[in-house]
């Protein structure tokens, strides 16, 4: 079965599922929500490829205090505090 990425349309998380062509998106794991299918990139199965991409799809998960989060000048989070 091919594998599949989505992200959901309320709480922006992103995750992969299998299923077969013909099935309808699923519905977010986490909210219940409706989902898009999305591209990332070809798939990696083995060796660092694949670990590589797990790494890149954590990454581009909203993180629960920075979800709308906006940088401006003089913005005081961590993120900037060793630039």
């Amino acid at each position: 079965m091919p594998t599949y990425d989505y992200l959901c349309t309320q709480c922006k998380l992103q995750f992969e599922t299998r299923h077969s062509i013909n099935a309808p998106n699923p519905d977010c794991f986490a909210c219940g929500g409706g989902v898009e299918k999305i591209i990332i990139s070809a798939p990696a199965t083995l060796g660092n490829m694949a670990r590589g991409r797990d790494m890149a799809i954590h990454s581009l998960q909203p993180k629960n205090n920075q979800v709308n989060h906006v940088h401006g000048p003089g913005c005081g989070c961590v993120r900037h505090q060793n630039s």
